[in-house]
């Protein structure tokens, strides 16, 4: 039977434990940030491990042991079961899990090499199957349900430049991944959804305090809203997928690309 939740407590994640992976900056860590404002305990897991530890230390700052940097490459299977271990171990369980770690280096088909095109799937795709597979099994001994966030991006839906062919592949996959994954884990009251973001001013992009990389401008100017995102616009969606408020969405892909597909 449903039970209404009190306005003041929709978007209250205290007493959970969330990881999120490819946190040591840019839309991770603002996912991160989102989490712990909402009293989450949080793993900002990455590999990189120093801007891991650095981002839980500011994290601790504000609420002393509740955030965790742990350094794990999510294409490294043994790595990722001794990350969920180790959470487990920490905070007593895991309730969210947010795949936001990915790379997308730019190669035309012609130049790309086989061994670039299975790097890209490696980490994009597989570690997103490796973290599911060990979290959501974690949820289900449990007993208690969970979130699980992806990130995918607009290319999921429609390409939005060239030389992004193996990136595209990959983050198509973790769209259908998404939907099969939410169609199996319903049962156990974990959600399954993604996050698709558009263009977003990160350190990733080759932004600097969160304004456009040079060179963007031809991107930019096909945004309806004529700007590039910021991190904690994704971030916010993220802590919407993660709470209450999307208490019957599974399946569901958010496109958060500031009118970009628009065009």
């Amino acid at each position: 039977m449903y039970t209404s939740i009190p306005f003041d407590q929709l978007l209250d994640l205290a007493g959970k434990t969330a990881i999120v992976t490819g946190s040591a900056g840019g839309i991770g860590e603002a996912i991160a940030h989102r989490f712990h404002q909402a009293g989450a305990n949080v793993v900002i897991a990455d590999i990189n491990q120093d801007g891991a530890a650095m981002v839980a230390s500011v994290l601790n700052e504000k609420r002393q042991g509740t955030a965790l940097g742990i350094g794990l490459d999510i294409s490294d299977a043994s790595q990722v079961k001794e990350a969920v271990e180790h959470t487990v171990s920490e905070f007593g369980g895991i309730d969210i899990l947010v795949n936001n770690a990915g790379i997308f280096p730019f190669s035309t088909l012609a130049d790309m090499q086989e061994d670039d095109f299975t790097k890209v799937i490696d980490v994009n795709l597989k570690g997103v199957f490796l973290c599911t597979k060990a979290v959501s099994e974690q949820m289900k001994q449990r007993g208690r349900g969970g979130k699980i966030i992806n990130i995918t991006s607009i290319d999921a839906i429609h390409p939005s430049m060239t030389g992004l062919a193996h990136y595209d592949a990959s983050k198509h996959g973790v769209w259908g991944f998404t939907k099969n994954t939410a169609l199996e884990l319903a049962q156990y009251n974990i959600t399954v959804n993604a996050i698709a973001p558009g263009g977003v001013a990160t350190p990733g992009t080759g932004s600097v305090d969160g304004e456009p990389a040079p060179g963007n401008e031809a991107f930019v100017k096909m945004i309806a809203m004529g700007r590039m995102g910021y991190s904690d616009e994704i971030g916010k969606v993220g802590l919407f997928l993660a709470s209450d408020m999307s208490s019957y969405m599974t399946g569901t892909q958010v496109v958060v690309d500031g009118g970009r597909l628009l065009g």
